[in-house]
């Protein structure tokens, strides 16, 4: 189930372990949307992704920032800009397939860990998608963790 709050994604509320999820693209781009955020509070994650030398799609790297928080850079975005497809139908960044893969991923660590997910609206900004689309990929992939997207004021 997911929660909607207003406030800021990088200090997520509650007790016990807590997962902040994002969408990070497959060419080693970090510079933009949510991430300046993320790298403003805390220098691993942004190094711990710049550091991988392959970024395959639908994998997962998990970053412990504090005791009780983990960053998760979620590798569900193909490039940064959209690109032309069949019929010249503009395909954006997000690759919907890729982000179902992560999540699915994730559900089976929080599971085993307790933790509870906290996230901006992942995906539906520089990536492109479509929020209606991505909430009910988190609803199929994530159905008994505790998820709460943050609205930025």
């Amino acid at each position: 189930m997911i929660k909607y709050v207003v406030g800021d994604a990088t200090n997520p509320q509650g007790e016990g372990e807590k997962y902040i999820i994002h969408v990070s693209n497959d060419i080693g781009g970090w510079g933009r949307g949510f991430v300046l955020a993320l790298s403003k509070k805390w220098k691993e994650p942004e190094k711990i992704y710049r550091e991988q030398k392959e970024y395959v799609l639908g994998k997962i790297q998990m970053i412990r920032v504090e005791p009780d928080i983990c960053v998760i850079n979620m590798i569900a975005q193909h490039d940064v800009k959209p690109t032309k497809g069949a019929d010249n139908l503009i395909i954006p960044p997000i690759r919907y397939d890729a982000l179902l893969a992560c999540l699915r991923t994730i559900n089976k660590i929080a599971i085993t860990t307790g933790a509870t997910i906290h996230a901006p609206r992942f995906g539906s900004g520089l990536a492109g998608g479509n929020w209606d689309t991505i909430e009910k990929i988190i609803n199929e992939a994530l159905p008994t963790i505790d998820v709460t997207v943050y609205n930025f004021k």
